[in-house]
């Protein structure tokens, strides 16, 4: 038999991002069809998540939305309902994401009281849809009949692209398309509305854009679903008229809504983060369907800037709480970084649509990154408590002000509950994004344990760096298995020839397979201590702890009679491992030789010269007697070296889930 890999984007499967078969590609998702089945996470670290995530995030969020009043407002704009509507305007994004998680949940897990949810919530949605197409429900009932009057705001377009990316999961992952008549009717309200020249019945459309991106993907999603070129058309003309005035003339302040540069010429992401990225992923999809190179080639460059400048070492996006906002170049504060968990999420779905594109690993890697290390903090193991923040630090006594603080720990809801239903649908989808295919070819990008068409994969990663890919067909295959960048040294092995690929590359054994035949890769997982640039001032004289994909982090529950304030650590001592099944579903921690006082000295002024003239006896010599420890602080009030310790590193995405407790990445250095 021989192996075929479909690359015909018309044939159905259950992926998020399907381009159409004339698209402009390097690598395609892998598709259902002859020889082929839908990638499927079959065991290991990412199957437990998704089972939890499945069997109780899912439907807990039915009853979430419930009790917040999402559904409620929906029935008040069907009319079968009487009141007033609750909550921010963009209520029904949250009902569309959670309704796309149920869709992809029931492609992954088939089960009957979920599908009965997704057809009593489509119900509903479609009952509250005004008769020409426009859907907001709480712009329609608060509205008394205004549309599209304040869209820098308003977020009806984000809806509407939200509702398209959920009636499109709908169609794919379980063939229902009562939600996909639903979005149809939608875009072609906004066909009529938007974009230049006049509408059909001769009405001028409107030059305007929403203040919140999002609608890109979802038309462009959509017109690779039903074929309908307007869609693709009207998206194209929503990015090109990105940094054109239009949310300055109507009085927004243009950086922060990623409106002060033309997509195409801007060569960083600037303003809310969330909304940068989504509109990255956008024009991304745009180029890719249209050919055109001159936006791809910017939103490359826009991607590498944002990698170098303004992620953390995490790759979570966005520097600062206020406006939720991407700071200047190098501005990533440790205890204050907002990185929201909706920022990572579009941090992957952009970097994927650049990865199909150009085929290039930096894009699998940075995705890695973003879903061990961004994405996954943002969730407990539990997989119902959700964190919008994801800060590098919690200090001691750290008390919360407001409902995102992560001092409360992480939560079930929020006031404004973008995140979870968002957390929801990425685990459910999460199979889409491990494998893409060329003819003849597949390409491994993320490694978990799963089928994956013409493969499987056996593993412990991340905590595990063995890997074994097994052929599961005769014939050709041109195999392609990412070298991660962080693997110093990589063995792959095939009938017991060794290779050694460089890192950040992407190994390719093109040869004839018979069934049965196995790939084994051994990643060097080894720890290492990263420090920053030296414009990141905030990590300045501190280092982090990466073993294999995972960043590490100290947190209170494991450290023995100091606080992890107080710690400074060892720049070269050996760092070793300790494998610990007991411990937050199976980590493997690092001891790392440390320093801390038993106790924090409280001075009644928390600064002093580095000059020995300030210390009794002192002769006034100059600063560069003073020693590292006296500029970290290691002792409380008086200077001097702290005790030695043994400090306990985990995972940085299993903190938070032994209490809102003291936790920090960068550790100050001491010599």
């Amino acid at each position: 038999m021989t192996t075929t890999l479909t690359t015909d984007s018309r044939v159905r499967t259950a992926t998020p991002v399907l381009p159409t078969a004339a698209a402009h590609l390097t690598v395609r998702p892998l598709t259902t069809g002859a020889g082929t089945a839908t990638p499927r996470i079959t065991g290991g670290f990412w199957h437990l998540r998704q089972d939890r995530n499945g069997r109780d995030a899912v439907r807990d969020g039915y009853r979430q939305l419930d009790t917040a009043g999402n559904f409620r407002n929906l029935r008040i704009a069907a009319g079968t309902e009487q009141g007033e509507v609750v909550g921010p305007i963009f209520m029904d994004s949250d009902v569309y994401k959670w309704l796309e998680a149920v869709a992809w949940e029931l492609g992954r897990e088939p089960a009957e009281d979920l599908r009965d949810l997704q057809r009593e919530v489509t119900a509903l949605v479609a009952a509250a849809q005004a008769d020409d197409g426009y859907l907001d429900s709480v712009q329609q009932v608060r509205g008394n009949g205004e549309r599209y009057t304040d869209l820098k705001w308003s977020h009806e377009m984000y809806c509407a692209g939200h509702l398209m990316q959920a009636a499109v999961a709908q169609s794919r992952a379980t063939g229902d398309t009562g939600l996909l008549e639903v979005a149809i009717k939608n875009a072609d309200h906004l066909v009529r509305t938007f974009g230049d020249g006049t509408a059909p019945d001769g009405t001028p459309r409107k030059h305007d854009i929403d203040g919140h991106p999002v609608v890109e993907m979802g038309l462009v999603e959509l017109y690779r679903e039903t074929g309908t070129r307007a869609y693709l058309d009207l998206a194209h003309w929503f990015v090109d008229a990105r940094g054109q005035g239009i949310i300055e003339r109507a009085g927004g302040e243009p950086t922060y809504f990623s409106d002060r540069v033309p997509a195409r010429t801007a060569t960083t992401v600037e303003g809310h983060a969330v909304r940068a990225v989504y509109l990255a992923a956008g024009a991304v999809d745009v180029a890719i369907e249209t050919g055109d190179t001159e936006l791809l080639a910017a939103s490359e460059r826009q991607f590498t800037d944002m990698m170098a400048t303004k992620a953390f070492i995490t790759g979570g996006l966005g520097a600062r709480w206020d406006w939720e906002a991407f700071g200047d170049p190098y501005e990533l504060p440790t205890d204050r970084g907002y990185a929201e968990t909706c920022a990572a999420i579009g941090g992957v779905q952009w970097a994927w649509r650049l990865l199909l594109a150009t085929g290039k690993p930096e894009y699998a890697d940075a995705i890695e990154r973003l879903l061990y290390n961004a994405f996954l903090p943002g969730v407990s193991l539990a997989g119902t408590e959700y964190f919008y923040v994801n800060p590098l630090q919690h200090r001691d006594a750290a008390l919360a002000d407001e409902n995102r603080s992560p001092a409360h720990g992480r939560r079930g809801w929020f006031d404004c509950a973008c995140c979870p239903p968002n957390i929801m649908r990425t685990f459910a989808s999460l199979d889409g994004y491990l494998v893409t295919a060329t003819d003849g070819g597949l390409q491994v990008h993320q490694y978990a344990t799963a089928d994956l068409g013409p493969v499987s994969v056996e593993t412990g990663y991340p905590h595990d760096g063995r890997v074994l890919v097994t052929v599961t067909q005769d014939g050709p295959l041109a195999l392609g298995l990412r070298i991660p960048a962080w693997s110093d040294t990589t063995t792959v092995t095939v009938d017991g020839t060794e290779a050694h690929p460089s890192a950040g590359s992407l190994h390719t054994i093109d040869r004839d397979w018979h069934a049965g035949d196995t790939v084994e890769l051994v990643f060097d997982t080894t720890p290492h201590r990263f420090v920053a640039d030296a414009r990141i001032d905030a990590a300045r004289g501190q280092v982090a702890i990466e073993r294999g994909p995972l960043v590490y982090a100290v947190e209170q529950p494991d450290q023995d009679g100091f606080t992890v304030d107080d710690l400074t650590v060892d720049a070269d001592a050996v760092i070793t491992e300790e494998p610990r099944e007991d411990l937050l579903d199976g980590i493997v921690t690092l001891r790392v030789p440390a320093h801390a006082p038993t106790r924090h000295e409280q001075a009644a002024w928390p600064y002093r010269r580095l000059d020995t003239a300030s210390r009794p006896g002192g002769s006034g010599a100059a600063v560069d007697a003073a020693t590292v420890d006296d500029v970290t602080g290691a002792g409380g009030a008086e200077p001097g070296r702290s005790p030695s310790v043994s400090a306990v590193a985990i995972p940085y995405y299993a903190w938070a889930n032994r209490g809102a407790v003291p936790m920090r990445v960068w550790l100050p250095l001491a010599r």
